[in-house]
């Protein structure tokens, strides 16, 4: 029964020592906007599918300093990326750039699309010019005579 009581007290008490600070933007340096704005291109390392703006993992807040270190210290936007993605890598930005080493994901899908599109064409111009080519047998012919007169009688 002690030994309970003192587990939650523990646990009431030990949960403010753990807690992490969060980012301060009471900072008057700090335009809030801007920051809102760098922090969502950046993409969160740990969570992958959230920008750092989002997340409260702790990296994501370690990220979050660190481009509130670089704005205090007058970095411009472009700045700030560059030294991200050089710290990060590339997979750091949410939207990534255009850039040679990774054109094959922009350029590819429509490859792809344009292919698809091109052997869907040539499929059906190969279907239509054999449905062209062949010919009736004698049972199709007698039938289509034979509607053709129907046909002939009733006009």
């Amino acid at each position: 029964m002690r030994l309970t009581f003192f587990i939650i007290l523990f646990t009431l008490f030990s949960s403010p020592l753990i807690a992490k600070e969060a980012v301060s933007l009471n900072d008057p340096a700090i335009d809030i906007e801007r920051f809102k704005s760098l922090t969502s291109e950046l993409r969160c390392q740990k969570c992958q599918n959230q920008t750092i703006w989002d997340s409260h993992a702790g990296l994501a807040e370690d990220m979050k300093t660190l481009v509130r270190d670089q704005m205090k210290q007058g970095r411009s936007d472009d700045e700030i990326i560059d030294f991200m993605v050089t710290r990060y890598g590339d997979f750091i930005r949410y939207k990534p750039s255009f850039s040679a080493s990774n054109m094959v994901l922009w350029v590819g899908p429509f490859i792809l699309l344009l292919a698809g599109i091109a052997m869907l064409f040539l499929q059906i111009r190969k279907r239509r010019q054999d449905i062209a080519d062949t010919p009736l047998n004698a049972d199709d012919t007698a039938r289509v005579d034979e509607l053709l007169k129907k046909q002939g009688g009733e006009g």
